[in-house]
């Protein structure tokens, strides 16, 4: 266990349906929208440290989720910790993709050069599919070049409400 490392959780409800939020003291570790149970196995496993119930550092994660989801919110100001993301290459793939402002839609290679590797449009898909921290991290952002809005973890529909909700499609 990890005893310099202190992890708290909640579930918020939102149009998305139930979404739960784990934090570390820098931030929003990481986020789901489906099994929270599962959430909580993998990011204290990896992580090892336990995660409580609750807590302050929620407050802002709350805020921000009802305040975007109303269309009153177009950048959020929860804090991340990318913790959980295992290269310097991906975090900085997720970095750039904060950047995205409201409502735009950036490309896989838009992000990958941004990041810093032109050309590599590639790996930063797969940084974006694994990305721990949904919305707060706003990968539902990032398209193909090509037509269609892409699989987005295999969620189109939750990709295509987010988009709708930004007017970005």
């Amino acid at each position: 266990m990890a005893a310099d490392l202190t992890l708290r959780f909640a579930t918020f409800s939102t149009p998305l349906g139930a979404f739960t939020v784990v934090a570390s003291e820098r931030g929003l570790v990481a986020t789901a929208t489906d099994d929270a149970d599962r959430l909580l196995d993998e990011v204290t496993g990896a992580l090892h440290a336990p995660a409580r119930p609750g807590g302050r550092w929620l407050d802002g994660p709350e805020r921000d989720l009802e305040r975007y989801f109303a269309g009153r919110l177009r950048r959020f100001t929860t804090p991340v910790d990318l913790r959980l993301v295992s290269t310097p290459f991906a975090r900085a793939v997720l970095e750039v993709t904060r950047t995205i402002p409201y409502g735009e839609l950036w490309t896989y290679g838009d992000v990958a050069g941004r990041a810093g590797r032109p050309g590599a449009a590639r790996a930063a898909g797969s940084a974006l599919r694994r990305c721990p921290i949904e919305v707060f991290v706003p990968c539902h952002r990032v398209v193909p070049a090509g037509p269609g809005l892409g699989r987005y973890g295999g969620d189109e529909d939750r990709r295509a409400f987010l988009l709708r909700l930004e007017r970005a499609i």
